[in-house]
């Protein structure tokens, strides 16, 4: 583990400084700046509190909120994005940053930990904003929100397993980057994100226990929509699978890091 995190810290430098020039090259030519990261989940939040509390009124089984399905709604749609925007960019990562790696020598990891910045950042950004909201609202889950940070690191540390994994996959076969994309608008709707798991009947539902998105969201949608804690030996699966994915995934890299060059 030293010998991997050791050349990563040499060039924090690098890693900082591509995330701030990342940020700023976003909104560089636009008006309002870097104030289009605050009013794009702003806009959304707004109209998903509005369509569905007050326009659909749809309300979630057993939540006597308002807000209840606006809330279920956001923490699903937020929390995927952040693992679709790493596995995205991860898998990609090694092709669009090709004559960088041709001609500059630095700790190729580098790449997926700039992704995993830019999207944590993006992430605590709007997730920042819809903690406001709840808190505005009156549906602050308590101490429970505490519980986020380990759900959350638990589904970035799968994220970024499965993207360096897709990433050194996809610079031999780029196939690959194309089917995924496939693969994930699928694997989206077969998450309850949009809809609670409890409407199902018995065998889908036992089905969808074996994606294991589905215990990340879930227990995330628990926190936030009715202040429970995780039931933490639930996560034990998707935690030994995002481990097992890391270290699969730093096992391919290393196996291929110097070929992906001459591919590239």
């Amino acid at each position: 583990m030293g010998s991997i995190l050791r050349p990563l810290w040499a060039y924090r430098g690098f890693v900082v400084g591509s995330v701030k020039r990342e940020f700023q090259s976003k909104y560089r030519n636009s008006l309002l700046g870097a104030a289009w990261t605050v009013l794009n989940p702003l806009a959304m939040i707004i109209v998903y509190t509005v369509i569905f509390s007050q326009i659909m009124r749809a309300k979630l089984p057993g939540v006597d909120s308002t807000f209840g399905y606006s809330i279920f709604l956001c923490a699903g749609v937020l929390t995927w994005g952040l693992f679709a925007e790493i596995v995205n960019r991860a898998q990609n990562t090694f092709i669009e940053h090709a004559n960088l790696l041709k001609k500059l020598s630095f700790p190729r990891l580098c790449l997926p930990v700039i992704v995993v910045a830019n999207a944590l950042l993006n992430f605590s950004i709007v997730f920042g904003l819809f903690s406001i909201f709840l808190l505005i609202s009156g549906n602050f889950p308590g101490m429970a929100y505490l519980a986020v940070l380990p759900v959350l690191g638990v589904l970035v540390a799968f994220a970024i397993g499965l993207g360096i994994s897709l990433g050194v996959l996809n610079v031999f076969f780029r196939d690959v980057g194309q089917m995924f994309g496939i693969v994930l608008q699928f694997w989206f709707w077969f998450t309850p994100i949009v809809y609670p798991i409890s409407i199902l009947p018995e065998p889908v539902r036992e089905l969808l226990s074996y994606n294991p998105m589905t215990s990340l969201i879930g227990a995330l949608q628990g926190i936030l929509v009715t202040g429970q804690w995780p039931a933490w030996q639930s996560l034990l699966p998707v935690t030994l699978l995002a481990m097992a994915m890391c270290a699969y995934g730093m096992r391919l890299f290393r196996k291929h890091a110097g070929e992906m060059v001459d591919e590239l």
